[in-house]
């Protein structure tokens, strides 16, 4: 099994976090990550610790997993010179941890989106220091993915050959959400669901090249589920396709989703919705929202193939992060 969607907070102290100057200073302080001054949310070892990933890992059956920082160490909302700084150390810290076992650890970099040329260098310093992919939020600020500059980065990405993973952050609504983790529960799924249609719906697709590997997190959010709604307003209102020549149903095969959904019947509508080749085991590993039995959902999923489970498995995985098949298995 290969885990595209599992994070990492590396060691980072209050001093280090002071770099943002202002914007979230997150930090780890022993079992709990931290913003600024305030507790942010209490975590496992796991998150910091290699070995006791690797320990995890071995338990759960998990042969590799492409390690992505929290969203919480984004930065976007910092100065872009010293968001730049902050991605560097990151991506260094991400890269020391992964170095506990390169062939079962894939480190994706972070980038200071909020900064297109700041982004393209962080990027290639990254992939030099031997990052596989890019790990991006949903949005910066109020730009959403059909953003010049974004888009820009995105086809960068492309040309470089290096895979992006899109995580929704920062959830819309906050003050309408307080209590019962309904950011996560609903904010998530809503603002991946903005983050894919968006780009459909601009023409975004139609702009970047065909071969560039993207995967929103947590199945895609609501994308899937209401993809038929979508594709009534396409073809009912000519405001809804005034820029995409096609309906949101012709383009799902110019992204990936993980299985992050928690039920089988769930997974078995994506797997109908996006075609077996376009999802990818996804945990959101070691938090406690993920998915505690790796691999399970996808196991009871109704009507696939073995061929397809092992493509969700693994197989899919294996293509998008570039892996050998040498890769280990479990």
């Amino acid at each position: 099994m290969i885990d595209i969607h599992a994070h990492v907070f590396p060691r980072i102290s209050r001093e280090e976090a002071r770099t943002l100057a202002g914007a979230g200073e997150p930090w780890l302080r022993e079992g709990m990550m931290m913003s600024g001054d305030e507790d942010y949310r209490p975590v496992t070892p796991e998150l910091w610790d290699a070995g006791a990933r690797l320990a995890a890992m071995d338990r759960t059956g998990v042969a590799v997993q492409a390690v992505s920082s929290t969203p919480l160490l984004f930065g976007y909302e910092a100065e872009p010179g010293r968001a730049a700084d902050w991605c560097d150390m990151v991506n260094d810290r991400i890269l020391a941890y992964c170095s506990e076992d390169l062939a079962r650890l894939v480190p994706l970099c972070q980038v200071p989106l909020q900064d297109l040329g700041r982004a393209t260098e962080t990027l290639a310093r990254a992939k030099a220091a031997g990052h596989r992919g890019v790990h991006i939020g949903n949005h910066v600020g109020e730009r959403n993915l059909d953003d010049a500059d974004l888009l820009a980065f995105l086809e960068h990405c492309a040309h470089q050959d290096m895979p992006v993973l899109v995580h929704p952050w920062d959830m819309m609504a906050a003050e309408r959400m307080r209590g019962y983790m309904l950011p996560w529960l609903v904010g998530m799924a809503a603002e991946t669901q903005l983050g894919i249609l968006t780009m459909i719906l601009s023409g975004a697709f139609e702009k970047l090249p065909g071969n560039l590997r993207l995967c929103f997190c947590h199945g895609g959010g609501s994308f899937a589920f209401l993809l038929g709604r979508a594709d009534n307003a396409w073809h009912r209102r000519d405001l809804v396709r005034r820029d995409s020549p096609k309906p949101p149903s012709a383009y799902t095969d110019r992204f990936s989703v993980d299985s992050a959904v928690f039920d089988p019947r769930a997974l078995r509508l994506l797997v109908d919705v996006m075609g077996a080749e376009r999802v990818m085991l996804g945990t959101d590993f070691p938090f406690p929202l993920g998915e505690e039995d790796p691999g399970s959902v996808v196991r009871a999923c109704p009507g696939l193939s073995e061929a397809e489970r092992e493509a969700i498995l693994g197989g899919n995985a294996a293509r998008f992060l570039g892996l050998t098949e040498s890769a280990p298995r479990a």
